[in-house]
């Protein structure tokens, strides 16, 4: 078992410093390829064989949700009509570890002819790929983590981490928010927390429990039992909101006046001046308001202090915001 553990220490070792090693490797030809990417009017079109193709799927992605449009483009596909996809606003991503795939050796005459912008990332800075590009970036290693030497392991990690340093860059050139980011992540849980708003949760119209202050508390436990909320707003004619009651009060109460408790009115027992949000804040306030003061659901009154909504703890959780 020991054994096993030397190999992978061994491994993760070898990548680090590959990783590590890259920072020695950077010069105004990164800053250039930045530049040539950030004043692009195209896309970023990454092209990679086998295990650079991978690794380059990846980078695009990367690229792709940080503000940054970009694809990747399969070289083999590229040269039976794929290559349509390509315009001159564009900018070629070239990864090989060699700098002599021979498909993507194969796209230089027409990058050529039609003046696309090359950018490679190759472990070879004299090959083929590297004399043709605009711009290259050193991704070379002083070893695979493989014991042959062969299998593309620090390799692809170090070409990884420098499509990242790419993206990053970009990103902070661009000014790229978290607002940015998740705009381009909607369904994600941060996409969540910055989209969805009160008004997209909230319960209105027949489901609002609501009640006036001069009712008994036995019409007031029947609406919070029926509407599901554990709570109910109190609310005069015009449904200005005057206070809240929880299921919370309705025990307490009990426990409190026993049966005379039902016969009270729900002005008695009403908390006044009940926590609130409005419609417009995002979901993820409301539920840190109710963390904060370890309560279940805010009133969400118009500007006009008009009850018009309930938000719930439950219905946040079940949007998967935390």
């Amino acid at each position: 078992m020991n054994n096993i553990l030397d190999i992978a220490k061994r491994v993760l070792t070898i990548e680090a410093e590959a990783v590590s090693a890259l920072t020695e490797k950077l010069n105004s030809d990164f800053e250039r390829a930045v530049e040539i990417i950030f004043n692009s009017k195209g896309r970023v079109v990454v092209t990679g064989m086998g295990k650079s193709g991978l690794v380059g799927k990846k980078i695009a992605a990367t690229l792709a949700s940080t503000g940054t449009p970009a694809f990747f483009l399969h070289p083999a596909e590229a040269s039976h009509g794929d290559l349509g996809m390509v315009t001159s606003d564009d900018i070629i991503v070239a990864i090989s570890n060699s700098g002599e795939t021979e498909e993507l050796v194969g796209l230089i005459p027409f990058l050529k002819r039609f003046n696309v912008s090359l950018i490679s990332l190759t472990g070879n800075p004299n090959s083929t790929i590297s004399k043709a590009a605009d711009v290259t970036l050193d991704v070379s290693v002083k070893e695979e983590a493989c014991p042959m030497g062969i299998v593309p392991t620090a390799s692809t990690t170090a070409t990884m981490a420098m499509g990242d340093a790419l993206a990053v860059a970009l990103l902070i050139k661009r000014g790229f928010k978290e607002e940015d980011f998740a705009f381009f992540h909607p369904g994600g849980s941060l996409g969540k927390k910055l989209f969805i708003k009160v008004k997209d949760l909230m319960h209105t119209g027949d489901a609002l429990p609501l009640i006036s202050p001069d009712i008994s508390m036995i019409e007031a436990t029947v609406e919070i039992s029926s509407k599901r909320l554990g709570v109910t707003i109190v609310a005069d004619n015009n449904r200005k909101i005057l206070g809240v009651i929880t299921d919370g009060d309705l025990r307490r109460g009990i426990e409190k006046w026993g049966k005379a408790f039902f016969d009270m009115k729900a002005r008695d027992v009403m908390t006044k001046n009940p926590k609130t949000i409005t419609e417009d804040e995002l979901a993820v306030k409301a539920l840190s308001i109710m963390q904060k003061h370890s309560i279940t659901s805010l009133l969400v009154p118009d500007d006009n202090d008009r009850a018009i909504g309930v938000i719930h703890l439950h219905d946040i959780l079940r949007q998967g915001i935390v």
